[in-house]
């Protein structure tokens, strides 16, 4: 009887080449995103300094109840284009630097003492290249999911953002996401690389490993970083907001001014819950994702 050889994902040598890195990335990026989509709406608008009450919510349940009964199930996937057009590419640029920055810095020379260092680098410089893509679409993205978006068009509010507000909306908060981001990808890929070789020290095929390291460095990064955020979602959808302040927001300390101002300490912390929600299982599925696709590309 012929015997059929198991694939070892984890087995495989890690220079699969960028390539193979780069379109593992874009497929678990779009993976991620489509999926978690609702949470992240969710989340986008808990954050924001609404003037109506119906925009006020008091939890993610309550926010998913009254989102769905008032605007319609559709209403949590408003902007989920944007996040198809740009996340394949970012992803891509993200992945594919990431594996070329470790294998650099050496990073995938077993038992070499500064692999966390070079994994951090990867994560880090890897975060830089694909904000840079990545950003003009979050800026879409937010603006349709707000509450009573007058957008049902990624390109319509492209256009309109352009027009309106000039090529320097879609990069306001560049400078405050790259803050947030860098320290983020750092911390998910020590944690996540950490976590899967403690889990899984021989390197066999271990789904498992993947959703449970993935799920736990993104839910430590997503939770840490969570004041960060918050900024970054009032500098990407200023422009919508009728509050003068908000309006001429200029940067992360107005914002961060804002933020103390308006709800102190706990402001820091609006949308932690759906944050965190959201990068647990979406950072399990992308890794859980990426490292499939890497292999099945390969094979």
């Amino acid at each position: 009887m012929e015997v059929i050889e198991e694939i070892e994902y984890e087995g495989l040598s890690p220079n699969a080449g960028l390539g193979v890195n780069m379109a593992a990335g874009a497929l678990a990026g779009i993976t991620e995103h489509a999926v978690m989509f609702p949470v992240d709406s969710i989340k986008t608008r808990m954050q924001v300094f609404a003037t109506s009450p119906a925009a006020v919510y008091t939890g993610v349940g309550n926010a998913f109840t009254r989102i769905s009964s008032t605007e319609g199930m559709r209403a949590l996937w408003r902007g989920v284009s944007s996040v198809i057009m740009g996340a394949g590419p970012a992803h891509a640029v993200h992945f594919g630097a990431y594996e070329l920055v470790k294998e650099f810095a050496g990073g995938n020379v077993e038992g070499a003492s500064n692999q966390w260092i070079a994994t951090s680098l990867a994560g880090a410089s890897a975060t830089i290249a694909s904000d840079a893509l990545m950003n003009p679409f979050d800026v879409i993205k937010q603006r349709m999911q707000l509450h009573k978006s007058e957008f049902r068009s990624a390109l319509v509010c492209a256009r309109t953002v352009y027009r309106t507000e000039g090529l320097s909306a879609f990069y306001v908060s560049y400078p405050t996401t790259l803050t947030m981001t860098v320290p983020f990808t750092a911390v998910q890929f020590t944690v996540y690389e950490q976590l899967k070789a403690f889990l899984n020290p021989v390197g066999a095929y271990s789904p498992a490993t993947h959703i449970v390291a993935g799920g736990l460095a993104g839910a430590v990064a997503g939770a840490v970083t969570t004041p960060l955020d918050v900024a970054k979602t009032i500098l990407q959808t200023r422009g919508t907001s009728a509050d003068p302040e908000i309006r001429h927001c200029r940067g992360l300390a107005d914002a961060f001014r804002i933020i103390w101002t308006r709800d102190g300490l706990k402001g820091f912390a609006r949308g932690l819950a759906p944050r965190v929600l959201t990068f647990m299982p979406s950072n399990a599925l992308c890794w859980l994702s990426y490292e499939f696709f890497k292999a099945a590309i390969r094979d």
